[in-house]
C-alpha cells in the first residue's frame, strides 16, 4: 500500500522519529514499544505537511488520527482533527483515512467508547489501498 505523498496528495506524513533525533531534549515521543501496541480506537498524533496555495514550502500541523486497523509496518487510521491551513475539501480533511508507520508517531492517546464506535464505521474518504 502507498503512503501519502507531498507531490501526488497535496499532503505527506513527517517523521516523527527524526524530529526526535534533531532535537532529543525537547522533542520527545513515545517509546516504540509503546508505538507498536496501538489497538483500534486509540489515537495517534502525526506531523502532516500540507501544500497550501501561495506557500511554496507549505503548512506543518499536528493532529491526531484515530487508529482503525493494524498493519504490518504501522496502521490504518482515520483524521480526527480539521486541517487549520486549507479550507475544507473532500479529498483531505476530518473522516480521511490515511496508512502510517510507527516512525510517524509523536504522542498517544487510550481509546474511548466514541472513537472505538469511530474507529469501526466506514471512513468518509477512503484511502485508495490498491494502489
Amino acid at each position: 500500500m502507498r503512503t501519502p505523498d507531498y507531490v501526488r496528495d497535496g499532503w505527506c506524513l513527517e517523521d516523527g522519529e527524526e524530529y526526535q533525533r534533531a532535537a532529543p531534549a525537547t522533542f520527545h515521543i513515545p517509546d516504540l514499544a509503546l508505538r507498536r501496541l496501538l489497538q483500534p480506537g486509540d489515537l495517534a498524533k502525526l506531523i502532516f505537511k500540507i501544500a497550501v496555495e501561495g506557500d511554496e514550502h507549505g503548512a506543518v500541523e499536528r493532529m491526531w488520527v484515530i487508529v482503525r486497523e493494524r498493519t504490518p509496518t504501522g496502521y490504518i487510521g482515520m483524521l480526527d482533527n480539521q486541517p487549520n491551513s486549507i479550507a475544507e475539501n473532500d479529498q483531505f480533511w476530518l473522516g480521511t483515512e490515511l496508512p502510517f508507520e510507527y516512525r510517524h508517531i509523536i504522542a498517544v492517546a487510550h481509546a474511548d467508547e466514541a472513537s472505538v464506535a469511530l474507529a469501526k464505521a466506514p471512513a468518509p474518504i477512503p484511502w485508495d489501498r490498491a494502489s
